[in-house]
Formats: structure tokens, sequence, C-alpha cells
């Protein structure tokens, strides 16, 4: 009689399961997901501060480049828990943030029109994005 309790053999071209993801990882992806997920609703509650960012070479047309931005960041941020969309949102996130850059150098370059905010901030959020894309990109990955 055999044991029930034993394993048996995969069958011949069965794929072995996926080694678990290492907890660091899929923290940083929730990290990841939950970031651009609140920057994307943010978005919809706070539309006056992302619009007074829009370089003015797109200031008519400011709504719906807030807009467009947060549903963008809505659809990468969610997509990354996602096993089948990660890699695609993770490429799709990191070309938003290039995207998006001018409004960094634009508000770098032309602090009079946010004196609320001090100029070395300004200048801080400059090197964040290429942090932000290289985080992203490693969460992407796998």
């Amino acid at each position: 009689m055999q044991d029930s309790t034993a394993e048996t053999a995969p069958e011949a071209g069965a794929q072995a399961p996926a080694e678990p993801q290492p907890r660091s990882r899929r923290g940083s992806r929730l990290a990841l997901s939950a970031f651009f997920v609140g920057a994307g609703i943010n978005h919809f509650r706070n539309p006056r501060f992302y619009e007074a960012i829009v370089p003015l070479s797109l200031k008519d047309d400011a709504g719906l480049v807030v807009q467009v931005s947060g549903v963008a960041e809505l659809i990468g941020g969610l997509g990354v828990l996602l096993p089948g969309t990660r890699r695609v949102s993770g490429l799709w996130l990191i070309g938003l943030l290039a995207a998006v850059f001018p409004a960094n150098i634009y508000m770098a370059r032309e602090p009079e029109h946010f004196k609320k905010v001090p100029r070395w901030a300004l200048y801080a959020r400059l090197p964040l994005q290429p942090l932000c894309m290289l985080w992203t990109w490693k969460a992407t990955r796998r």
C-alpha cells in the first residue's frame, strides 16, 4: 500500500513552482503601488496643485494634463500588483516619470511661481526622479 502523504514526482515537462518572492521585493512593490495609486488619487483630490506645476507650454490644457497623468499613475500603480502586468506597468511608470520630469524642471527654474515651496526643495526633487525610476525598475522586474 502506498503512503498517501508521500510526494509524487512531477510529470514530465511540468514546470517547477515559482520560487517565493523575498519579502523585501513584495514590500517594495506594495510601497511602489501605494505611492503611485496615492499620487493618482491626489491628482483628483487636489488638482490645483498639479495644474500649477504644469509647464507654461501646456497651461491651456492643464486640467486635462492633470487628469490624464492621474489616471496613468492609477493604472500603473495597480498594474504593479498583478504578476501578468507587472513588467509592462513598470515600464509604463518609468515612462510616466520621464514625461512629468519637465514639471520638476519648470518648478526649479521658476521658483517665483512656487513661493510656498522652499527653493532647496524645488531642486531636491530633480535627483529624486531618476531614483524613483530605478526603484520602479527593480521592483517590477520579477
